[in-house]
């Protein structure tokens, strides 16, 4: 016969497969399931911590016990930065990603700090600048709901961005079309960029910012972002919560020596 918690778990975790609880939403108090005759203290406890392990809720202080989201968002690639989403319109990259997965969004849903800080050797060699000289680091928490998808803070150098939108620390995108189109106001229009992504064990600090359940790695992704003389003018350091993303991509496929034969 299983133990009470184990048959707990398993009914609530029924429950939420059948959408008996939606994404999001918050499971009863502890104390509440006691109260109803669901077990002691420790039996809903243990219910709830298997409940967690399995992937199906998160768990943080403040924030209680809540069904997590089972579908990832689409974290597009290239098709993101769609100069006609953020140049001709106002669809912010991580817009972009809502719209592709049919997901709603606010604004507000990022939220951000502006300061100057010394490049660490990382922000320096992507800039091009000596370590420890002054940069604007804008560090923005992404959240869908209440639930932090991803943290993105870029790094520009001070004479790109002074005196712009972009140093403005108002929650939300950095005006109509987000921080490209205030470098493409101020006369640096993006033209071609690199991501490197990799996955990683989450810090203590990343599980506590982004409410990560036990033992989720995260996705770290690096962006380099130039202008078509090959100026860097971002440069991007996100760490991204990586049951919450499918990554897509769509390229064509290259053939050098087709390219090659053309040129010669």
């Amino acid at each position: 016969m299983a133990p009470k918690w184990r048959e707990l778990a398993d009914r609530l975790a029924e429950e939420i497969r059948n959408g008996e609880y939606a994404p999001g939403q918050q499971l009863p108090q502890i104390r509440e399931l006691v109260a109803a005759g669901e077990g002691s203290k420790t039996t809903v406890h243990q219910a709830y911590k298997a409940l967690e392990a399995e992937g199906l809720v998160t768990s943080s202080r403040g924030h209680g016990t809540v069904v997590r989201q089972q579908v990832p968002l689409k974290r597009l690639g290239v098709a993101r930065y769609d100069k006609a989403k953020w140049r001709d319109g106002d669809e912010v990259a991580f817009i972009a990603d809502r719209v592709a997965s049919g997901r709603g969004y606010r604004r507000n849903e990022q939220t951000q700090t502006v300061s100057r800080v010394e490049a660490s050797p990382l922000v320096s060699t992507a800039l091009g600048l000596p370590e420890g000289a002054e940069v604007y680091a804008r560090a923005r928490l992404v959240k869908e709901g209440d639930q932090p998808t991803h943290s993105l803070t870029s790094y520009y150098r001070p004479e790109h961005v002074e005196g712009t939108r972009l140093v403005d620390p108002t929650p939300g995108p950095a005006g109509r079309g987000g921080g490209f189109r205030v470098l493409y106001d101020a006369g640096y229009e993006i033209d071609h960029m690199t991501e490197e992504i990799f996955a990683r064990a989450a810090t203590p600090d990343e599980v506590k910012l982004l409410q990560l359940p036990p033992g989720e790695p995260v996705v770290e992704l690096h962006r380099t972002t130039y202008t078509a003389s090959d100026t860097v003018v971002e440069f991007a350091v996100g760490v991204h919560a990586a049951s919450r993303f499918a990554w897509e991509y769509a390229f064509k496929v290259p053939d050098s020596a087709k390219d090659e034969k053309g040129s010669s």
